[in-house]
């Protein structure tokens, strides 16, 4: 067993926050959605979208990645984290055009806790993963090289009666 539980309890917890998190930010983009220039209301909007859906497909990918120990799912899981959560969550709270209310800099922190706590421990399962498939790997070769000599081992009385 191989699966992170340090990584399902933060995917566990990122599931019940994301919804609070998305209210929370839907809300103070209304309450300054008149004072952003017109080309911020067209960023956030897409941004807050972007990350909605990411989002959905990221948790999926993280719990079938980490519980049923998928490498090709983690790994998705961890670039979808790296390079594009991430970097859009950064840019929704050190953007100082963005006015941040102390509300959404506070959900947008936590938010980037997860993100970054996630990012480093699917890392290092994934690396355990792929660690403990090579390993499996060298063995079934190595299984199926002794079995074949052993084969061979017993051919050889029979080949010399010939």
């Amino acid at each position: 067993m191989v699966s992170s539980l340090a990584l399902q309890m933060s995917l566990y917890f990122n599931t019940y926050f994301f919804p609070l998190w998305w209210v929370s930010s839907v809300m103070m983009l209304q309450m300054k959605y008149s004072i952003l220039p017109d080309y911020y209301k067209f960023i956030v909007v897409t941004v807050i979208i972007l990350i909605t859906l990411i989002e959905a497909i990221r948790l999926y990918l993280g719990y079938m990645g980490n519980l049923q120990e998928k490498v090709p799912e983690l790994a998705g899981f961890w670039l979808l984290s790296l390079l594009l959560q991430l970097p859009l969550i950064l840019f929704l709270l050190f953007n100082e055009g963005l006015t941040n209310l102390p509300l959404e800099k506070a959900v947008h922190i936590i938010f980037t806790i997860f993100l970054t706590f996630q990012v480093v421990s699917a890392f290092l399962t994934l690396r355990k993963m792929v660690n403990q498939l090579a390993t499996r790997f060298h063995l079934q070769d190595f299984d199926q090289l002794s079995t074949s000599r052993g084969s061979m081992r017993r051919m050889r009385p029979c080949i010399e009666e010939i």
